[in-house]
Formats: structure tokens, sequence, C-alpha cells
């Protein structure tokens, strides 16, 4: 399943550079499939939605932190656990009951965002 970022969020910014697939942004920013994977143009994700990989995503939050779910693979095929996590201050990156995926769902998500790793 992917992780949530719950309002618990003090924005102190350490999870955003810890997660390998680009899937973290600051509240209000609009987010890209393309950023820090290997997608571009058109592309039909692993759970069958089509989208142009380098079109603007309108932000999950406008006040906190927040993670791109179809972008999260919990940090499978990266780490042992989501980094995310491991470094937030005030644990408040926890597990998103309404994306819950298998870890052969999360690694499959990683190998079709990073083919070449």
């Amino acid at each position: 399943m992917a992780i949530i970022i719950t309002d618990e969020c003090i924005n102190c910014g350490a999870c955003e550079p810890e997660c390998p697939n680009t899937a973290i942004y600051e509240g209000a920013d609009e987010w890209r499939y393309a950023d820090g994977t290997s997608l571009k143009g058109e592309v039909v994700l692993p759970n069958g939605k089509a989208v142009n990989a380098e079109e603007p995503q309108e932000p999950i939050s406008d006040e906190i932190y927040y993670i791109a779910p179809d972008k999260c693979t919990e940090c499978m095929g990266f780490h042992e656990e989501p980094q995310c996590a491991a470094v937030c201050p005030v644990d408040c990156c926890v597990p998103d009951d309404d994306h819950v995926e298998t870890e052969e769902e999360l690694l499959g998500k990683q190998r079709f965002m990073h083919p070449e790793e």
C-alpha cells in the first residue's frame, strides 16, 4: 500500500529528498508522473489509468507535504523500509488504507517507473 502523510505533518521537508520515486511534494505544489522517473509522454500505468506523464497534476494537499499514491512503492526495490517514515520526526508518514497494494504490485510499479534499475 502507499504511504500517506497525516495532518500532524510539521512541514519540515525531511521526507521529500528521501523518496526514490519523487512521490513526495510540498503542499500546493503540482506534481508529475515524470518527476524522478523514466516515464515520458502518454503512458498507461500498472493500474490501467492512461496519463500524460509530463502534464502537471493537481496538488493532493494545499497545506502539508503529500505523497502521490500512484508513484509510492513504499521504497520497494530500493530500501528495506519506507524512507519517509524512517526520517519523519513526528511519525506522520503512515500506511494509506485507501491504497492497499501487494508487494508484487509495488515492485511492478517500481520496475515500471524505473526500468533501468
